[in-house]
């Protein structure tokens, strides 16, 4: 992001979307907060790369990442064209810098694979960036420090009875449960929690964070136990995190 936004903040020409970050309700908080740092909008999608894909194509320039690590950067027709219109106005008047940010971007779409964001794409498209940067790993890596936290899975008799918002942001049944967990993580430092049924069998994923890995634990308990109790939750309340 900070790559994308600092280049075309150089070359400075019009699209109709700003550049844009996709994500999952899986990604850190510390993430998001970085990212928003940075002025660039963010839209969660489902979790899966095919609904986070289709997200991030109906901008003109967006970065996806799974929490699993899979992800690509994305540039629509338009915005090469327009990057390309760029190059070249910059190079008849000869502004060089704007010239070389538009040469970059178009460099970074012909490396990355917008396909399938294959890890040696992605790789070397990093590399290339800590290079100009001057940056080592290490300085990238403290960018950020990503909050502690802890997912776990509980069993109920039928995982159709959660149900979510299309981004799995919200819990729209039972209905008490997503005030609930509104509740509980605003009762802990950085807290965050969510849950989600699965897609294949009949547990439904909890995943908390909150700003020690104790308080996550903790959090991840008291969501498993409450999600128990309003979602038919099978043998004996969860009384630890495993």
């Amino acid at each position: 992001c900070p790559f994308v936004c600092g280049l075309r903040t150089r070359w400075a020409h019009p699209l109709q979307h700003a550049p844009l970050a996709v994500s999952l309700r899986y990604a850190n908080g510390a993430s998001g907060r970085y990212i928003g740092s940075l002025g660039v909008p963010i839209r969660l999608a489902k979790t899966g790369v095919k609904f986070v894909h289709h997200e991030a194509v109906k901008f003109d320039v967006s970065v996806y990442f799974e929490a699993n690590g899979h992800g690509t950067l994305l540039f629509s027709d338009a915005a090469v064209d327009a990057i390309v219109e760029a190059q070249k106005a910059a190079s008849t008047s000869g502004d060089s810098a704007k010239e070389m940010a538009a040469a970059r971007l178009l460099a970074a779409r012909q490396l990355i694979n917008q396909a399938i964001g294959d890890a040696l794409s992605d790789m070397l498209l990093v590399e290339a960036i800590l290079s100009m940067k001057g940056w080592s790993f290490a300085q990238w890596d403290a960018l950020y420090e990503d909050l502690p936290s802890r997912q776990t899975k509980l069993a109920v008799a039928d995982r159709t009875v959660i149900t979510t918002t299309a981004d799995e942001t919200q819990a729209t049944a039972p209905a008490d449960l997503q005030p609930q967990l509104n509740g509980l993580a605003a009762q802990f430092e950085s807290g965050r929690c969510f849950v989600r049924p699965s897609g294949t069998e009949d547990v439904v994923r909890v995943y908390a964070e909150a700003s020690t890995e104790a308080k996550a634990n903790e959090l991840a308990l008291i969501v498993a136990q409450t999600t128990w109790k309003l979602a038919g939750g099978v043998g004996d309340m969860p009384t630890s995190i495993a």
